[in-house]
């Protein structure tokens, strides 16, 4: 749930993205593809081919939220 977070930035990765791939996967793709920190206060999103499912990527403390909508 997204209530109570605080974000700086929302991202959202362009093209699509296989949704099978875990919180590893999807920190891997925020790191080399984007050049981006995958532990900066922002959220990740990702869409697939059909861009009619969403996942989401965000590090809140001491560890990884992946979230589906």
């Amino acid at each position: 749930m997204l209530t109570n977070s605080h974000f700086e930035r929302v991202y959202l990765a362009r093209g699509s993205t296989d949704l099978r791939k875990s919180i590893n996967g999807l920190a891997v793709i925020v790191k080399e593809c984007c050049d981006l920190d995958t532990f900066s206060p922002c959220l990740f999103v990702f869409c697939n081919r059909k861009r009619d499912k969403l996942k989401m990527l965000q590090w809140e403390h001491n560890g990884f939220w992946l979230g589906l909508p």
